[in-house]
C-alpha cells in the first residue's frame, strides 16, 4: 500500500532539531537559506548548537549554516551526514562572527 505525500512548507522546518546520522544532536533549526532563481533550498542556518561540536567560537557566534546536501531525512527530527561531527575550525585568527561549513 503506497502512502500518499503531502507537500509541506519549507517554514515547518523551523525549530526542528538536527541530529547527525550517528545520533549526535548538532543544533536547531533558526532559518532556511533559499535559491530563489533554482526555487531551491540550500542550507540550514542552525542555532543552540552543539558546543562539542563546533568548539568555543559556537559560543560567540550567531550560529552556522550547513549545506542542504548533508540532509539524509527530514521527519520530526532532520539528521544530517556525520560530517558535520567532523568540520575543523577556522583559524583563529580570522574574526569571523558567523561559522560556515
Amino acid at each position: 500500500m503506497e502512502t500518499e505525500k503531502i507537500p509541506q512548507e519549507i517554514t515547518t522546518l523551523v525549530g526542528r532539531e538536527v541530529y547527525s546520522k550517528n545520533g549526535v544532536f548538532v543544533g536547531e533549526i533558526e532559518d532556511i537559506r533559499l535559491d530563489l532563481d533554482r526555487q531551491m533550498v540550500t542550507g540550514l542556518a542552525l542555532h543552540q548548537l552543539n558546543t562539542e561540536l563546533f568548539g568555543p567560537d559556537a559560543r560567540s557566534a550567531r550560529g552556522v549554516i550547513i549545506p542542504y546536501r548533508w540532509v539524509q531525512a527530514v521527519g520530526d527530527v532532520v539528521i544530517v551526514n556525520d560530517i558535520v561531527e567532523r568540520l575543523h575550525q577556522p583559524d583563529e585568527e580570522t574574526d569571523e562572527k558567523e561559522v560556515t561549513a
